[in-house]
């Protein structure tokens, strides 16, 4: 478990009159190859599988990674029986004696759009304007005003038939990258450094396997965000809800008074759900919602996958209720139906963990600071490995990566973003390391 209580307070204060860094070099081009050669890997999730990874091709990644870590001497680098990745870069000097700080990125893309062939396709210096994709379909500025501020800047795209995968592969080829600068320039100071790459975060499974006493980190850094220069301190609280209705099949032509078609009562379920309010596409900044992803229906039985996000964990019991509420009202609607509504737990916002140790956030700060970047403190209308990390005692603030139109054919990626993420990581571990117990 997590050893690191609280930093010192004064300790913390003459931290931050260290002298101020001056950016480390980052090789751009061999980022680039990293992200590029991760990408075409494919590792989709599958929600509906029984084993742990979700899929095989998850662990085609892990290989490649362990291997990269093993050519560059990282240290104690494992794959393990669940396809996870775990390294260590060793302290600077006497660095040793001080925190342990972890960094984790997620080797799964999401279910929810294409995930597999990826063709990346790389745009030197943008020009700024749309940008057409090759099977069609465009990236408008519109839709994505982060284009604006991205004008000379290298983007990574699809080929318009998949998603990109830089959820998470930026993060995962970020921290890989800053793994191969600290070990090949011995100069930089750092304390121990774990690394860790997961499987099934986008299915809300991504720390199922993670031993915290194996990981051995005092503080931890999720790097999974959005744009550059974001450090994500508050997370939604969710939960998921399947609904279940079952009916009873029989062959059509002797169906009369004896069927009972479970997929009227699905589709009413669904049809009833709040439409102009507590929906994804009606929501923003701290609105919770409720959303019917995924559904499956036949004569006999159906069912409905919900999640329910809100930052006000209480919200989650309301949307509970509804849920229960609309499901009993559609069975007794429909004479001879049985149903079953069960709602369980998935994470917890990531603002009340973090409290614990306030430094998670604050040398974050600091980091930007260093480097001359204002930074902005978010809040994620979603969750992280870090939610549930966090929750389980070990604060797991997120960082940017560059990723842009996640879950998306239209998704891209930020090379420069890519790029200052890893410099941010190096002054943050050096702040780190700076640190004695």
């Amino acid at each position: 478990m997590p050893r690191l209580n609280r930093v010192d307070a004064a300790v913390s204060e003459s931290l931050f009159d260290t002298e101020r860094f001056i950016p480390m070099q980052i090789n751009r081009q061999r980022l680039l190859d990293r992200f590029l050669r991760y990408v075409q890997i494919d590792t989709p999730a599958d929600p509906h599988s029984k084993t742990y990874p979700s899929t095989e091709a998850q662990r085609d990644l892990a290989v490649v990674l362990a291997e990269e870590l093993r050519a560059m001497s990282a240290e104690d680098v494992q794959i393990d029986d669940n396809a996870l990745v775990w390294a260590t870069v060793p302290a600077v000097g006497d660095y040793g004696d001080g925190p342990t700080m972890a960094l984790v990125a997620h080797m799964d893309v999401s279910p929810e759009a294409p995930a597999t062939s990826v063709k990346p396709q790389v745009i030197e210096s943008y020009a700024g304007g749309d940008i057409p994709l090759p099977a069609g379909n465009v990236i408008t500025v519109d839709g994505c005003p982060d284009l604006n501020d991205m004008v000379s800047k290298t983007l990574i795209t699809t080929d318009g038939t998949t998603l990109l995968g830089g959820d998470d592969k930026a993060g995962v080829a970020i921290i890989m990258e800053l793994a191969q600068t600290l070990i090949e320039n011995p100069s930089l100071p750092h304390g121990p450094i774990r690394l860790l790459f997961t499987c099934d975060e986008e299915i809300g499974h991504g720390t199922d396997k993670i031993d915290l006493d194996k990981l051995g980190a005092d503080v931890a850094y999720t790097i999974d965000g959005g744009g550059a220069d974001v450090l994500d301190v508050e997370t939604f609280s969710a939960d998921g809800a399947t609904v279940q209705f079952t009916g009873h099949n029989i062959h059509p032509a002797i169906a009369k008074d004896r069927m009972i078609n479970a997929m009227r009562p699905v589709a009413e379920f669904v049809a009833r759900l709040p439409k102009d309010h507590c929906t994804p596409e009606t929501t923003d900044g701290r609105e919770g919602f409720i959303h019917a992803h995924d559904m499956k229906a036949r004569t006999g039985e159906g069912t409905v996958e919900l999640i329910l996000r809100s930052f006000d964990t209480s919200d989650l019991e309301e949307y509970a209720k509804l849920i229960r509420r609309i499901a009993a009202e559609v069975a007794a609607d429909h004479p001879g139906i049985e149903y079953e509504v069960s709602v369980y737990r998935q994470y917890r916002n990531l603002a009340d963990g973090l409290k614990k140790l306030p430094e998670s956030v604050t040398l974050a700060e600091k980091a930007f600071e260093n480097l001359g970047r204002k930074c902005t403190k978010a809040i994620i209308r979603g969750g992280t490995d870090g939610s549930q990390l966090t929750e389980k005692g070990l604060p797991t603030p997120n960082l940017s990566s560059g990723q842009h139109n996640i879950h998306s054919v239209t998704e891209f990626a930020c090379l420069d973003e890519m790029v200052a993420a890893t410099e941010h990581l190096v002054e943050l571990a050096k702040l780190w390391g700076s640190i004695r117990r």
